[in-house]
Formats: C-alpha cells, structure tokens, sequence
C-alpha cells in the first residue's frame, strides 16, 4: 500500500479539487487499514466536485487485486468501466452497451448506478461485493435499493468488485447498438467535465431547460456552461472549483435541479 500527498485536480475527469492525503489500496488488508479513520472512497474521478481547499478525510483509491478482473468471473471495482464495456462486446456478452462512454470504474458506476437512458449498470449484475464495518458482504442486486443514479449501499461501504449477468448475443448486433448509443452522446462536450451536472427531473431534461433558460455559454473564469450541452460545466483551462460553483448556484436560482455530481469538502 501506498499512502502520499495529492492534489485532487489531478485525480478527476473535471480537472479541479486540492489536496489530500490518497491511500493506493491493493488487498483486503490494505483496506481494513485504510478505513480506520474517516475516508472517501475514489473510483475514476468522473462524476465529482472537489473543493479547492481539498478534503481532511484520507483518500482511498483501488488497485493491485481490487482492479484485476475476469469477464466471467469477479470484476473487481477498481476496473475502468469503458475497458469491461468493449470487451464484452468483442466476446458477443450483451448487457452493458447502454454504458458506452462513461468515464467511471466499476465500484463508482455501482455506487451511483451510472447509465444512460439505454440502461444502467444495475441491470447487468449478479452479485455485488462490498466492505462494510470491517466485513465483506455479497448480495444481490434485488437486495440494494437501486434507482436513477442511486444504490442501497450502506454509508460508508466500499464496493470491493461484482459478478456480471450478461446474455450471449452476436457482436455484430451489440456494436451496432452500441454505434447507436455513441450517436446519441455525439452532442456531449470534448473538454473536461465530471459529465452530466445535474439530474433530470421527470419527464424533462436537465440540459433542455437550462438551454431554454439560456445558461449555455455563461462563464465563471476558467468555468463555462457548456455550448454543446447545457448539463455540462467544463474546465476550458484552470478553472477553480469555486468557479464551477459559481455557475451551479447561478443555474439553481433559476431552476431547481437537483446536483447529480458528488460533492466533496466544503462549498458557501
């Protein structure tokens, strides 16, 4: 295991957050270690807002045992998620198109139930592994409350790495649906982002409302709303969390969406 000082800004697909103390946790003892006192856990960095000021908690980031992983066997959390999603696909295993091009690892995708409108991740597993108080625990899926972006994971709970149901089906006919689903996302900004920032409310689309409302393009320094797709805030170059703020509680007074992004430290 190996523990150092960080900057969060270099551990997250939006590119902003300050320092803490990251702990690189290999092995079921590492992390027994790792989680006697206050932490949070890191998956891929996407789908966060990390205050400028960092965070105190000790950061617990997986690898060694934790990101090795087999199609048909256990996968383990600290796997990247687009990395399962196209070898699935090259072997003809169906199940997991609908993740196509999102930025997490696998424990992070559980924990939020990452997906797009073409499926969610929940309906792919079998089985789920996570630590919690000091022991592993499998379950199902039927046994943990899973919605729109959301899991029935305890508090406080580390997924540690999952069993995958997936159906045999030709490659031929999941990459075309998986073309179908990239052409679908085509509109979604190149530049940094921690994706989609605020959930849509029923019936609706976040990003059509705030385009109606006319956020697209407003900037706060480094931070803009993007022009592509009003649900994403990008980092056009040294944008500061504070800034990325700025424009949430600038949409908020407006509409009143809820923040599909985690937020970590402390915000006005």
């Amino acid at each position: 295991m190996e523990v150092k000082r960080v900057h969060l800004k270099d551990f997250t697909t939006l590119g902003v957050g300050g320092p803490a103390e990251l702990w690189l946790v290999e092995n079921l003892d590492d992390l027994a270690r790792a989680t006697e006192a206050p932490y949070r856990i890191l998956g891929n960095g996407s789908n966060l807002l990390v205050a400028d000021e960092g965070v105190p908690e000790r950061v617990i980031k997986l690898g060694g045992e934790f990101a090795a992983w087999d199609l048909d066997g256990w996968i383990g959390a600290g796997a990247l998620l687009p990395q399962i999603v196209q070898e699935a696909a090259k072997r003809g295993r169906s199940g997991l198109e609908g993740l196509l091009g999102i930025p997490a690892s696998v424990g992070g995708a559980v924990r939020m139930n990452a997906g797009t409108r073409f499926g969610t991740i929940a309906e792919a597993l079998a089985e789920i592994e996570y630590f919690h108080e000091g022991r592993l625990i499998r379950v199902g899926p039927e046994a943990l409350d899973f919605g729109y972006r959301k899991s029935g994971l305890p508090e406080g709970s580390v997924v540690t790495r999952v069993r995958l149901d997936l159906k045999n089906r030709p490659s031929a006919e999941i990459l075309a649906r998986m073309r179908r689903v990239d052409q679908a996302r085509k509109g979604q900004p190149k530049r940094k982002s921690a994706g989609c920032a605020f959930k849509n409310p029923p019936g609706d689309a976040a990003g059509r409302l705030i385009d109606l409302a006319g956020f697209k393009g407003m900037r706060r320094g480094g931070a803009m709303v993007s022009t592509e797709h009003g649900n994403f805030i990008v980092n056009l170059g040294g944008a500061s969390a504070k800034e990325v703020w700025a424009l949430i509680e600038e949409i908020r007074k407006t509409l009143p969406l809820e923040l599909e992004w985690e937020v970590w430290g402390r915000f006005p």
